[in-house]
């Protein structure tokens, strides 16, 4: 997140999420800090997060929608899928950032992932930088 709001030319939106989200946006000023002060409880709805992310699209061919998580959906998958399908069709990049474990090997449920794959999400397991050059590719 912190790469992305240094970056004049884009409008980045930071949200977390649980089984709710929220908008942490208006009170990023420093995305590192933000993270390290919200609480969410447990559970995961990624369907849910990703209906949100869709209401702040404007412009789904110049959206990228990065999506941080380990793919256990707590939610209903169906929802998961038709939202994934909804924005990928719409023209929205959607990337799906795997989470690691503390060896940092990505660690997430494969299955899930390559559903969102074959639906047309992007799926990797990318450093910071990594993502930085991947976002940067994109947007040219």
């Amino acid at each position: 997140a912190a790469i992305f709001f240094g970056i004049p030319a884009l409008r980045p939106h930071l949200c977390l999420f649980d089984t709710d989200v929220v908008d942490v946006t208006e009170d990023c000023t420093d995305p590192v800090e933000t993270l390290m002060n919200v609480q969410l409880g447990g559970g995961t709805d990624i369907g849910r997060a990703l209906e949100y992310a869709s209401s702040l699209v404007d412009n789904p061919r110049k959206t990228i929608v990065v999506l941080i998580t380990d793919f256990y959906e707590g939610g209903p998958l169906g929802h998961l899928f038709s939202i994934t399908k909804q924005l990928c069709e719409s023209g929205v990049t959607l990337l799906g950032l795997a989470a690691l474990d503390e060896r940092a090997k990505p660690e997430y449920d494969r299955r899930v992932a390559g559903r969102m794959v074959d639906l047309g999400a992007h799926v990797a397991a990318m450093t910071p930088g990594e993502l930085a050059e991947w976002v940067a590719e994109k947007v040219r």
